[in-house]
């Protein structure tokens, strides 16, 4: 990461507001509305508009996916620091029920997780950690599930 844009995400409040003006996200209509000064948790939403909605009048499949995309790999990194490489691996996603509405998406990166990745990793090995992100409705109703896998590694010295 260039020293400009580390420079800016260095806080969690100029993560918010740097991913809420991200271009991708203003096009979805997604916003970031919270991210943990600690980086251990962060919520992101999505309004339905005329721009995000499919063909059958609901939220665009790939808006769900935006929505959970970079958070979990943003999240690790602040945690663990520039002494690890932490890269998305691969994704799936599960549309559940049509989601109409606004649709929001809760992150959680408990100190235990992280300790366990530092530890699996302190030796240079790779370690890929799993998490399912819930995307729910209004309602609390499951609209859809993605699986996230990160690969993470500590940097040779």
């Amino acid at each position: 990461m260039n020293a400009t844009l580390r420079r800016w995400l260095a806080s969690a409040g100029a993560m918010r507001r740097v991913l809420s003006t991200f271009a991708p996200y203003i096009g979805a209509g997604i916003r970031v509305t919270h991210i943990a000064e600690d980086f251990s948790s962060a919520r992101v939403e999505m309004g339905q508009h005329w721009y995000n909605t499919n063909y059958v009048g609901t939220h665009f499949g790939g808006s769900l996916y935006s929505m959970v995309d970079p958070m979990y790999m943003l999240l690790l990194m602040r945690r663990l620091g520039n002494d690890y490489i932490v890269w998305d691996k691969s994704a799936s996603i599960d549309f559940i029920r049509p989601g109409k509405g606004k649709v929001m998406a809760r992150f959680e990166l408990t100190d235990e997780r992280v300790e366990e990745i530092r530890a699996a990793t302190a030796n240079g090995d790779k370690m890929l950690p799993e998490w399912d992100v819930d995307i729910v409705d209004e309602s609390g109703e499951l609209v859809a599930r993605v699986h996230k896998v990160l690969y993470v590694r500590r940097k040779k010295r």
